[in-house]
């Protein structure tokens, strides 16, 4: 059968007698054989069929071996263990990769091909029999300017086909980085020790592994954690834990990144969030690829969602240039794909190679040579640090890859709400501080009147602490660069202490909590989910507005809600509607009253209008501010300070 088709590259030549390899990627399956997750590492559905055979769980004989049933056909083009070949070819010198299958049975080996457009392409096939059998091809990657990315598929004959190892290998050019992992944990201490058990049990990863910091930021120690002294044994002096006052993420993951730097064993340090679940087959990925890249390069992973562990949260991230806020890179693209419903084959966007400004710092690798030229984190609190982080290194010329294959699972940011509360002052002031020291328009193009649009929402929606917060978050950003460090360990309490000045801030877990319900004038329902757009949207704003500031105190409504709503219909337009509702949060186990409180929406109204206008006027100012303070605020020096540690003091 083979003999009938192209082959992939120029076999004149004997390669393996003149060139090194070195492993990119393996073969792997879940450690546990979970059904949730299975498809992201096989796909047992036909590419040109709706059935999908049955997944069978005690077919998974091992992390890196399968068992295919007489007659069955399982495709490894899946998330996991499909090779994304063109992030090698725009990214590496490598220009082909040699996949070697080795099997046990009788059966055919099939080998495929997509591009950017997602149109797959059969590549070679092989008649595979006998025990042990190692089929080598060498596939060249010339092809994949765009996107793409090769897999196979087996197909069992009349007995079963067992896969015992697969690679993905490429031509060696004698680089073997070292990494060490900076995790950042604040009360966490169940998910830390996990991740640590999961480091210590992968013989792979321990070969590439110099150490692994725990910055522990919190009360409920890591270290005080059962099951931790287990894990500690297992790690020896590869483990190393910091207890530190709580910085936020930029205050630990530059923790991690100094300790790696000054310990001057490592290559790369990782920065791992602390509530994640780990594969760990991806930090061995990214150092691998970061060995292989043409210059130095930040890599990351991609982040799966914790809840549904199918669903892939994002491809990759890009900053809107003109509203400066975090987005996709493509139109195609979209939030929340689920491998379970339509396999990587399937799925044509995901074939179009994703260039990104930044990766989320949940898994991020970064070469010490460049903290070394580019400093450490911006200090600021919990939002922003990544995104800035990569922006300073693409105008350094240094550029980021969020690197398929390579995943851990998190949280998604769909079951929180992080724009609303004491973390909408983060959101608020980081990203104006980011804005006015990158974006390419004067005045942060759409940027200031989205946000005083996004203040007039909150308001409008009664959401009196956030609209406050977002305050003291201009008037913080136009206070300069040099308080960000005394404000690190300050401004969160701070703000939340502001909570109990506004009822909207108070959550009570029980349903109770509240008074009862009495009803005003009946609003009459929508009748349709989808949300209002355009001029409609434009002209129902203008009536909340409107109705919102002509508004009159009611001590009715201070003294019973009359509505209550759930997360999914919290929108400003529905809202502007009440004069006091109950008001579930993303997660579900909580809910607070809001109050509307004209006096003090007319205030905060005037206050961030006053603001925003000063922002505007100052512009070009603050940006030389920013500019100029940004590499004496990012150094080694002026952490150590943060850090409390004395200059050439070895840290402890």
């Amino acid at each position: 059968m083979s003999t009938t088709l192209p082959a992939p590259v120029d076999t004149t030549a004997d390669k393996s007698a003149e060139t090194p390899y070195r492993v990119a990627q393996r073969l792997i399956l879940p450690p546990d054989a979970d059904l949730d997750v299975l498809p992201l590492y096989i796909d047992g559905k036909p590419a040109k069929s709706a059935a999908r055979a049955p997944m069978h769980p005690e077919d998974v004989l091992g992390r890196h071996s399968f068992r295919i049933r007489p007659g069955d056909r399982v495709s490894f083009g899946s998330y996991f263990n499909a090779f994304a070949a063109s992030y090698w070819r725009r990214w590496t010198s490598v220009d082909h990769v040699r996949l070697a299958v080795t099997t046990s049975g009788a059966g055919t080996l099939i080998v495929y091909k997509s591009n950017a457009r997602g149109a797959s392409q059969r590549v070679d096939s092989k008649m595979i029999s006998g025990d042990e059998l190692t089929t080598t091809l060498d596939l060249s990657l010339d092809s994949f300017g765009d996107g793409g990315w090769y897999w196979f598929d087996i197909v069992a004959g009349s007995g079963a086909v067992v896969i015992e190892s697969a690679l993905w290998s490429v031509p060696d050019n004698g680089k073997r980085g070292r990494v060490s992992l900076g995790v950042t944990t604040m009360n966490r201490p169940d998910y830390c020790v996990r991740t640590l058990g999961m480091i210590a049990a992968d013989p792979n990863l321990r070969d590439v592994l110099d150490e692994v910091f725990i910055v522990d930021q919190g009360t409920q120690l890591v270290s005080q954690e059962d099951g931790f002294d287990a894990v500690a044994t297992a790690l020896g002096d590869q483990l190393t834990m910091i207890e530190q006052a709580n910085l936020g993420g930029s205050g630990g993951f530059s923790r991690g990144m100094y300790e790696t730097v000054k310990a001057g064993r490592s290559d790369y340090v990782i920065l791992l969030d602390d509530d994640i679940i780990l594969e760990t087959e991806s930090i061995i990925r990214l150092a691998a690829f970061a060995d292989m890249t043409s210059r130095p390069t930040i890599v990351g992973g991609h982040m799966f969602d914790m809840n549904n562990r199918s669903v892939l949260h994002t491809f990759g991230e890009v900053v809107d240039p003109f509203y400066w806020v975090p987005g996709l890179p493509s139109a195609d693209q979209y939030l929340g794909h689920d491998f379970d419903r339509t396999g990587l084959r399937a799925a044509k966007w995901l074939h179009q190679r994703v260039d990104v400004d930044y990766n989320g710092w949940w898994m991020c690798l970064i070469p010490v040579e460049v903290i070394k030229q580019l400093g450490l984190s911006l200090p600021i609190f919990i939002k922003w640090d990544d995104a800035e982080y990569g922006l300073r290194a693409k105008e350094a010329g240094i550029p980021t890859v969020s690197l398929p294959g390579a995943a851990v699972w998190h949280v998604s940011w769909i079951d929180k709400d992080d724009l609303v509360g004491w973390q909408a002052y983060f959101h608020a002031r980081n990203r104006l501080m980011t804005a006015i020291m990158y974006s390419p328009f004067e005045h942060g193009g759409y940027m200031l009147r989205t946000a005083m649009a996004s203040d007039l929402k909150h308001l409008v929606s009664m959401q009196y602490y956030t609209g406050a917060g977002r305050i003291q978050a201009l008037e913080d950003v136009l206070g300069g660069p040099e308080r960000l460090h005394s404000l690190l360990p300050t401004r969160l309490p701070e703000i939340r202490a502001m909570a109990t000045e506004y009822p909207d801030a108070q959550m009570r877990k029980e349903v109770d909590a509240f008074p009862d319900l009495r009803h005003g004038k009946p609003v009459k329902p929508r009748k349709k989910d989808t949300p209002d757009t355009g001029a409609l949207l434009a002209v129902k704003g203008a009536l909340a507005l409107g109705r919102a500031f002509a508004a009159r105190d009611s001590e009715e409504a201070r003294r019973h809600p009359q509505v209550r709503i759930a997360h999914k219909d919290n929108r400003w337009y529905r809202l502007a509607k009440y004069d006091s509702a109950i008001v579930s949060t993303a997660d579900g186990t909580a809910a607070s009253w809001y109050q509307r409180n004209p006096k003090k929406m007319r205030h905060l109204a005037s206050r961030s209008a006053a603001l925003s206008a000063q922002v505007f006027s100052q512009w070009k100012h603050l940006r030389e501010v920013y500019r100029s303070a940004r590499d004496e605020i990012t150094s080694i020096e002026a952490w150590e300070r943060t850090f409390g540690i004395e200059p050439g003091q070895k840290p402890e």
